[in-house]
């Protein structure tokens, strides 16, 4: 997102003018503690994890492209659930999956009970090649999403009032 971007996006929703100078400040202190974020280091055991990508239009060069925002939501042992990252990728894929779990297990994490993910092609795979012991389950929302895939337009609109 260019500095100008940002001076409209912030007029926009807050009324405010913004310069150069201030958004230059504010992301130089910002920066580091996103790093730090990214490189904390992650408890050794995750119960529960949900693996997920959300697919986002971002506005690039002036044109619209398509990003992958790969999330990872951990489940801890005192029963909080913690962002554990936030990857960004062109595409969603088992190869870039695999690049995410590894970066989570560089952060520390030595196993995960049960990884709740869609139904990806090759993810459980991978999932295995780090974390072998690892319990895959499918989401349950994505379960139902897929199944209404092959219903008629008819018969879903009943179950959506459920």
């Amino acid at each position: 997102m260019s500095y100008r971007d940002i001076q409209k996006h912030v007029a926009e929703l807050y009324g405010l003018e913004i310069s150069d100078g201030a958004i230059t400040h504010i992301t130089d202190k910002l920066l580091p503690e996103l790093k730090a974020w990214q490189q904390r280091p992650l408890e050794a055991l995750y119960p529960f994890v949900w693996l997920d990508a959300i697919h986002y239009k971002i506005k690039h060069d002036g044109y619209y492209i398509n990003k992958a925002i790969y999330t990872v939501l951990g489940l801890t042992t005192d029963g909080y659930k913690e962002w554990l990252g936030l990857y960004m990728s062109e595409t969603e894929g088992a190869h870039h999956w695999l690049s995410v779990l590894t970066d989570l297990h560089n952060c520390g994490i030595q196993d995960i009970l049960i990884a709740c993910v869609d139904g990806l092609k090759g993810f459980p795979e991978v999932i295995a090649s780090i974390f072998p012991q690892t319990e895959v389950q499918l989401c349950v929302v994505h379960q139902i999403r897929n199944s209404l895939r092959y219903m008629p337009v008819k018969t879903k609109k009943p179950l959506w009032l459920i």
